[in-house]
């Protein structure tokens, strides 16, 4: 569990940083990133780009305005950039076009996302119910060994547990792999956002898409406090309907403390994150957790509409 942790912080520190590049402004000493996908629309984020064109990682006469921006723009840049971080900013860009409005095309685009990823989603939720219902077997098969630390012990209670996680269909692997699907897009999405400029400079409600909450609140503007207690919010109750229960007790309580800690660790990265994948994370999470709520109210509904026939089929015989 321990590296579990360690394994988890590791990727978690890893959404501050990513492949995005950044330089600092001379005069207001503000961080913009320097390896854009395509020019800037406003005339002060163009001057800023202009005057500080020494530290860029792109030429600006090169670069395509951002309506025009293609998958190919740019050349290869390797794998990760060609294949996933292009191609999405070419969606959130022209959908973001055909909705007016940046903001609303990451929003959907992080819904449909989750739409598509809900295969696995209903396969984690389902092993969750699983391990429940194989819990008193494996509470029993804990007491059965609990002491023996010899070497043909241990072999023989894996050998237990591997039949009980059969009988119930248990992949605890399967369990973890829509939670680690989610870093990928997480860091497409995030690179995607900083380094096109229309999203950035553009404004959704009282957000500046571009904005994070440290810089906001450094300006007073305390709107942004908001998507950080979203987040927060998002995160815990999407942990909680993912998280497969342990049968073992000190297990159990390690898994509520690796929860706890990623959700206040979040929180703590949620400050440094801009508004547009605030938006992201809160409408993809906050969808999740309307999905796992639909689906064990359709599973409670079935099991009761069971539970019914079997007695009416009792009470005929």
């Amino acid at each position: 569990m321990k590296k579990k942790l360690i394994i988890l912080m590791v990727f978690m520190l890893m959404l501050t940083t990513g492949c995005t590049k950044n330089f600092v402004d001379k005069e207001s000493k503000k961080a913009y990133t320097s390896n854009i996908l395509c020019k800037p629309e406003s005339e002060k984020l163009l001057d800023i780009y202009e005057e500080n064109e020494k530290q860029l990682k792109v030429d600006l006469e090169k670069l395509p305005e951002c309506e025009k921006f293609k998958v190919t723009s740019g050349g290869y840049e390797g794998l990760w950039t060609s294949i996933f971080v292009k191609p999405l900013a070419y969606l959130i860009i022209k959908l973001g076009d055909f909705v007016k409005s940046y903001g609303i095309s990451i929003m959907i685009l992080g819904v449909l996302m989750r739409v598509i990823m809900i295969p696995l989603t209903r396969k984690s939720t389902n092993m969750s119910q699983n391990m429940n219902k194989a819990k008193p077997e494996l509470d029993r098969l804990e007491k059965k060994y609990a002491g023996k630390t010899d070497q043909i012990s241990m072999n023989m209670k894996a050998q237990e547990m591997m039949m009980i996680y059969k009988k119930y269909n248990i992949s605890p692997f399967s369990g973890c792999l829509f939670a680690f699907l989610q870093i990928p897009i997480f860091f497409a999405f995030l690179e995607a956002i900083q380094r096109i400029p229309v999203i950035f400079e553009e404004k959704l409600w009282v957000f500046k898409l571009g904005t994070t909450p440290s810089e906001a609140l450094k300006t007073g503007n305390y709107w942004y406090l908001l998507l950080v207690v979203l987040i927060i919010l998002a995160t815990y109750f999407s942990f909680k309907n993912t998280t497969m229960n342990s049968s073992d007790d000190a297990q159990a309580k390690q898994m509520k403390t690796m929860n706890t800690f990623m959700v206040v660790f979040i929180g703590f990265v949620s400050f440094s994150l801009p508004a547009a994948i605030a938006l992201y994370w809160i409408v993809s999470n906050g969808f999740t957790i309307l999905q796992n709520f639909t689906m064990n109210k359709l599973d409670t509904s079935n099991k009761v509409k069971t539970v019914k026939v079997v007695k009416k089929s009792k009470s005929k015989k």
